[in-house]
């Protein structure tokens, strides 16, 4: 029975921290480096910020709402490329075309 109840005990002591860290806000940094005769070969920066949504927006960070990855209109965006894509290589061409019709057009009018 005693173990029952300090397994209740943990989880609520699990949750309370939980909590307490989502409200508040953790930050854990730290940089790893690999060196090869004193040479550096490779640095990697880790920086990690854990927080409820509601804390992270406080501190004016919402990033999440304009990744078009996590949106919902991520189909309609990649749409919207796709076709600007295309119009844009429309565009090219018909430059790349242009001074080979300005040419033909000034020999017509010389003849």
């Amino acid at each position: 029975m005693s173990n029952n109840m300090q397994h209740s005990v943990q989880g609520a002591n699990l949750a309370d921290i939980l909590e307490r860290v989502l409200d508040k806000g953790i930050v854990i940094a730290g940089d790893i480096t690999i060196s090869l005769v004193q040479v550096e070969l490779l640095s990697i920066k880790v920086r990690l910020l854990i927080a409820s949504v509601d804390k992270a927006r406080e501190m004016g960070i919402n990033w999440w709402e304009s990744d078009p990855f996590l949106s919902t209109r991520t189909h309609q965006i990649e749409e919207e490329n796709r076709l600007l894509r295309e119009r844009l290589d429309l565009l090219e061409r018909r430059l790349e075309l242009a001074p080979a019709l300005i040419t033909t057009s000034e020999q017509h009018e010389a003849a």
